[in-house]
């Protein structure tokens, strides 16, 4: 691109220093610009996929289950037309006993359940250990109780995103967090001769020389080191210090007069890595602090308060090719040019002077969880520079292959480098992630951490964080590009036994081509997985292989944007509200604001919401089942008649207004206190059997519906009068305590409401034998009316509906009592 308004014309490279970002005004001449990628090409939109509707397996089982009572329905009126013997219409008696028994469908269960889910996400929105939690979805908090994995990212989800200086290691001494006050002493000391010494004035100087002189050698070579050292880390980074307006300071230039003292309490850093403000905030933190930076200039302010001015001559930023970042500066007052580098160690080895130590520490390091960095210097004359630049300028106007041309020009200089120092930084981890991590995988989740980061970053967040244990093997698989690798990694893999996999994308990518089910089948049986260096996409395809091979139950749980196609691919979505913004809580199904939430919502809230659903689900099917009971047995002793047993407000009143609050207060039981469940997170382990809603526990409560039904009407008709109206008013009376005392003997800890819930039902009963009375009158048996209320009040009437009520609980209670004397619930051990 050709500058032609300056005198003479420049020509520069067309590259990222020429953007000019979004609401950008051009203050004069003319731009003319170009949209490469846009709408569906832009990475964002490229990396994220359809979002989902979520059903929940309880749903799935539930509808199974109804299918069967649709069946069973169809079979019962069959059955009681070929009793009938075909006699008469037959197809229209059919459909008679099809309505008649109708009630077998629990038409009810959805409303309930729905009720019920909105009920558990308001329980988890207003739990004060959670705070700021919010739940998005109302379909599937039962999930939380089912889940068998857990999918994470690293940063800002198990760590805080926010950098923290930790160590300096210069060969042969290094400094750790208790002797920074060591470096500082050395900055101001190194910092003050020099002043003393370019004053001029030898009065001055020469004391500030004599106790230099007297000290060791060894000492002052470790304090000009760490003078270097430190000089190259508050140079090589691309960070600007920003300061805030003063308030009641009006005006561009004013403002800038003002605040031309650069106040400390002021300035706040900007930079794209969160890395390199801790270094440059750790250098302040030392003595020499980055005060002013622009384009081709930064300032740095020394302990005594002078200021040094540097020319930036060149920056070469960091890349995720390079893994390195270079700059080129001159210092003002003595003209010397300095090209500082700083880098991973994995590149930055080959390019610094032979040493015996670097490899060793940057281990060390890595094995604490510090994230490494080495620092380089190499001096240059004006010659060498003059030469670089113009072959650096050469190459970057060269329109084909421009990488290519540039990238040699700057390795001529990146040899034989000055190795000053290595650096390590610590991300620190979330409040209470070792434990969380430790009660998961304790309740039986197998926790995979899917991240961007590289391997030994991963690695050793995975240590420290407690995911992998201390005592386990970690097998790193090696970086494969071909068929034959991926089979003989496979096969070295196969030979270990219970030990972490640690793997990359592109490797990921190459196994999942040629051996995805071996691959998977062998990863799943893995007590914890990282995959390092994952895009958004990979992150995404990862959760569907694990729905599709193991058709267990996932969870994806992260903070940024490159999350969210994972979070709704996954059958249970959380999101973080970390430093990335709030893309990821937004698409999520649950939303928390810190990591270790995420152990009291699956234990403590998945694991209720799970266990009410079932019992609420089973429960309403039951209320159906035995009604129809009742309808049948009724139909059999009287020939087969599809005559209807009870009258439409009966019918409508059994399952509204007599039945449901009881039913329905199931919502609130719970079978251990929360403590206990976040005490022993094995117990959420028995969850992901499903055994509290199976087919086995659906027959044992059709079994139940069948003997209460069976007993009920044959009870009523047994003691019933010469009239047929007390089979109705007996039978109906002692259906309703029944149910009652059915949703009493399935509770297991009682709430205040359950108890009003129980008598409010009863009231409104026993209010309505008398209503009923007068409203259809007492001689329109027809309407299946009770009688006058003189028999209700009998002895007769009471002691034959509290016959027929025990005999039709009494032997379950004593089954119940029986079976948890022999056979205990796990829970059960617990709460005695």
């Amino acid at each position: 691109f050709l500058q032609e308004d300056s005198d003479p014309a420049v020509h520069e490279s067309l590259s990222i220093e020429n953007t000019l970002w979004a609401s950008t005004v051009v203050a004069s001449g003319t731009v003319i610009g170009v949209v490469i990628y846009t709408g569906k090409e832009t990475r964002s939109v490229m990396n994220t996929s359809n979002p989902k509707n979520k059903v929940g397996l309880l749903d799935l089982e539930l509808n199974q289950l109804t299918k069967a009572l649709f069946m069973a329905l169809v079979a019962l009126s069959v059955v009681m037309v070929t009793l009938q013997g075909f006699v008469g219409p037959w197809y229209r008696n059919l459909f008679r006993f099809l309505l008649l028994f109708s009630y077998i469908i629990p038409i009810s269960l959805r409303v309930n359940l729905d009720m019920g889910k909105a009920a558990y996400g308001w329980m988890i929105m207003k739990d004060d250990n959670i705070p700021g939690t919010v739940v998005r979805t109302s379909t599937i908090p039962e999930e939380l109780g089912r889940l068998v994995y857990l999918l994470t990212d690293k940063t800002g989800t198990l760590t805080q995103n926010e950098m923290i200086f930790k160590r300096l290691h210069l060969g042969t001494v290094s400094y750790g967090t208790d002797t920074m006050d060591e470096i500082q002493s050395h900055i101001i000391n190194s910092y003050s001769q020099v002043h003393s010494q370019s004053s001029g004035n030898s009065t001055s100087s020469t004391p500030s020389r004599k106790p230099q002189a007297a000290a060791p050698k060894v000492r002052k070579s470790v304090s000009s080191r760490i003078h270097e050292a430190v000089k190259a880390i508050a140079l090589c980074h691309n960070v600007t210090p920003v300061y805030e307006s003063r308030a009641g300071v009006s005006g561009e230039t004013e403002y800038a007069e003002v605040d031309q003292d650069f106040s400390d309490e002021n300035r706040t850093y900007q930079a794209s890595s969160p890395d390199e403000v801790a270094l440059v905030q750790w250098t302040e933190s030392v003595g020499l602090t980055l005060v002013n930076r622009d384009l081709t200039s930064m300032q740095l302010k020394t302990p005594g308060g002078h200021i040094l001015t540097y020319y930036i001559l060149q920056i070469f930023p960091f890349t995720s090719e390079s893994k390195r970042m270079g700059i080129i500066v001159r210092d003002e007052s003595s003209g010397e040019i300095t090209f500082y580098m700083k880098g991973a160690d994995v590149v930055m080895s080959t390019i610094v002077q032979y040493n015996d130590w670097l490899e060793e520490e940057c281990g060390n390091m890595a094995r604490e969880g510090l994230r490494t960095l080495v620092v380089a210097k190499k001096s240059l004359t004006e010659e060498q520079y003059q030469d670089f630049e113009s072959r650096y300028n050469q190459a970057k106007l060269s329109i084909h292959d421009r990488n290519l041309k540039v990238a040699p020009v700057v390795e001529s200089l990146e040899r034989e480098m000055e190795l000053l120092c290595l650096t390590g930084v610590e991300d620190q981890l979330q409040a209470d992630v070792r434990p969380t991590l430790e009660m998961l995988r304790n309740a039986g989740i197998k926790i995979w951490m899917l991240t961007g980061d590289k391997l030994e970053t991963a690695t050793c967040i995975a240590k420290s964080s407690h995911l992998v244990s201390r005592t386990q093997d970690i097998h790193i698989f090696r970086p494969v590009t071909t068929r034959g690798e991926a089979h003989l990694e496979l096969n070295a893999f196969r030979r270990k036994h219970d030990c972490a996999l640690v793997i990359s994308g592109d490797s990921l990518e190459v196994c999942l081509k040629y051996y995805e089910h071996e691959f998977v089948e062998l990863a799943c049986q893995c007590p914890a997985v990282v995959c390092c260096r994952c895009s958004p996409t990979q992150k995404a395809h990862i959760v569907k292989l694990l729905q599709h091979h193991t058709g267990k139950r996932t969870c994806a749980i992260g903070d940024g944007g490159n999350d969210v196609s994972m979070i709704q691919a996954a059958d249970c979505g959380i999101g973080i509200e970390g430093k990335e913004g709030k893309q990821a809580s937004l698409a999520a199904d649950f939303s928390i604001t810190q990591f270790k939430h995420i152990g009291r919502l699956l234990m403590v809230h998945g694991r209720n919401s799970y266990k009410r659903s079932a019992a609420l689900g089973q429960f309403v099917m039951h209320r159906g089942l035995i009604i129809s009971t009742m309808q049948a047995v009724f139909s059999s002793v009287f020939y087969f008649a599809s005559v209807p047993l009870y009258q439409g407000f009966l019918m409508v009143g059994y399952a509204t207004i007599y039945t449901m609050f009881p039913v329905f207060s199931l919502v609130l039981d719970q079978d251990v206190k929360p403590e206990m469940a976040l005490l022993y997170p094995e117990l959420y382990k028995d969850l992901t059997k499903g055994r509290s809603l199976s087919f086995k526990t659906f027959l044992i409560w059709v079994l139940i519906s069948i003997y209460q039904g069976g007993i009920l009407m044959y009870g009523a008709l047994l003691l019933f009068e010469s009239e047929f109206v007390h089979v109705v008013a007996i039978s109906f009376t002692a259906l309703i305590l029944t149910e009652l005392l059915m949703v009493a003997l399935t509770i297991r800890t009682w709430h205040w409401l359950m108890v009003v819930a129980e008598f409010l039902s009863l009231g409104c009963y026993v209010a309505s034998l008398a209503f009923l009375n007068e409203y259809f009158g007492i001689g329109r048996v027809s309407f299946g009316a009770f009688l006058d209320v003189a028999f209700i009040t009998t002895v007769t009437f009471l002691w034959k509906v509290s016959a027929i009520t025990v005999v039709s609980c009494l032997p379950l209670y004593i089954l119940k009592y029986l079976k948890r004397k022999f056979s205990p619930p796990s829970y059960s051990k617990l709460t005695s």
